[in-house]
């Protein structure tokens, strides 16, 4: 936007702010909709740096999902007459399609880079709140079984101390879907600038937690409901805790054999007997 004149940001503007009325327009009807022609809605769009206006959609598409709500997606889901069923199979489909995202996207490179560097941490932080903070509890409880313990913040409180004494040597895990979590995008900005190393865990490119994290991995969360689909966001979580895991296998299966016995016998399993 900043390469804009004022005027074209003004007309631009809408765009940007409603993007699910404008993602499926092409360049005419957009143009017409902003009471602009096609060739300067080309021209704005490459302004601001999109190679074509195809890539300005694409953009505006992955705005669309950042920005939605869950009343966003019920409605969506009500544009067609389906009974039950019929839902809960488009979901399962939805679930399949971001599932599949992660699986052909994914480099298993970046995994087992990432890997090393929570291995290699001097310590270790995962933040995350509201719906994420079961992924944050879920990343804490299997780093913790292997050797790698971990701090957690899911609160504004927490996010806001603990970060002000993550630095240099730290890795910091933020985890937060959409627009991305106020207290999860500042804490995870405040550890980078103290000197952690951030990587992030979010559903799409826009997100500020991609936009600030040193590196990020994109796990959808569409689900054509009112809800967020956390399937994909749980198998990449999975894949960097199996990754871990084998990083160092030789001290893992030293924690998991002491884990074994507490599993087999510990005071906290149900005896039948």
């Amino acid at each position: 936007m900043k390469h804009l004149s004022p005027r074209r940001q003004e007309l631009v503007r809408p765009v940007l702010e409603n993007p699910r009325e404008f993602v499926l327009l092409s360049v005419r009807a957009a143009a017409a909709k902003l009471n602009t022609d096609p060739a300067t809605m080309v021209r704005i769009v490459q302004r601001m740096g999109f190679d074509t206006y195809r890539s300005f959609q694409n953009y505006l598409r992955d705005l669309s999902i950042a920005n939605a709500t869950s009343f966003d997606g019920l409605q969506e889901s009500a544009k067609t007459s389906a009974d039950i069923p019929d839902y809960l199979h488009a979901t399962m489909e939805q679930d399949v399609r971001n599932l599949n995202a992660v699986r052909t996207k994914l480099d298993p490179k970046r995994i087992a880079s990432a890997a090393k560097r929570i291995h290699g941490a001097r310590r270790r932080l995962i933040l995350g709140g509201d719906l994420a903070e079961n992924l944050v509890h879920y990343f804490e409880h299997h780093l913790t079984i292997i050797g790698l313990p971990v701090f957690t913040a899911t609160t504004v409180g927490l996010s806001m101390h603990i970060t002000r004494s993550i630095g240099r040597g730290d890795v910091v895990i933020a985890i937060s879907f959409r627009k991305g979590l106020r207290q999860t995008v500042e804490g995870m900005q405040r550890a980078r600038a103290n000197g952690a190393y951030c990587i992030g865990i979010t559903g799409t490119y826009v997100s500020p937690i991609a936009r600030f994290a040193d590196e990020f991995f994109v796990a959808p969360v569409e689900s054509g409901s009112y809800i967020d689909s956390y399937v994909a966001p749980m198998a990449l979580v999975n894949l960097i805790l199996v990754a871990c895991a084998n990083f160092d296998r030789e001290s893992s299966l030293a924690m998991l054999r002491e884990a074994a016995k507490e599993q087999r016998q510990g005071f906290r399993w149900f005896d039948s007997e």
